[in-house]
């Protein structure tokens, strides 16, 4: 079955614990939701560089990646459907790039 990167672009750090737990909460649920679509669960991640032949930008450019996470799926459109769900896309934080992973 084709595997899918979701790379998460934005999202926000929780202010309190309570926002944390809530957060968290709604994350773990959506990978539930998912099952055994979730190949990698992924992480966050850090600040990140973009480096070209031009030279380095530091804090990852216009759109910095927040995450990723690999899942399989039938479809691309299937995928998209599962992204849709993220907590990030459903409070308008953030986003979701999908990606199929090409086999070489």
């Amino acid at each position: 079955m084709p595997q899918y990167v979701f790379a998460y672009h934005g999202g926000t750090i929780p202010e309190t614990k309570e926002e944390g737990e809530k957060a968290m909460a709604a994350w773990q649920s959506w990978f539930m939701g998912m099952g055994e679509a979730v190949v990698i669960p992924g992480n966050p991640v850090g600040m990140s560089k973009t480096v070209s032949a031009e030279g380095v930008d530091d804090h990852g450019g216009a759109n910095p990646l927040s995450g990723y996470t690999v899942i399989s799926a039938e479809t691309v459109e299937d995928a998209v459907a599962m992204a849709k769900g993220c907590p990030m896309v459903a409070d308008g934080s953030g986003t979701v790039e999908v990606a199929e992973v090409i086999e070489m």
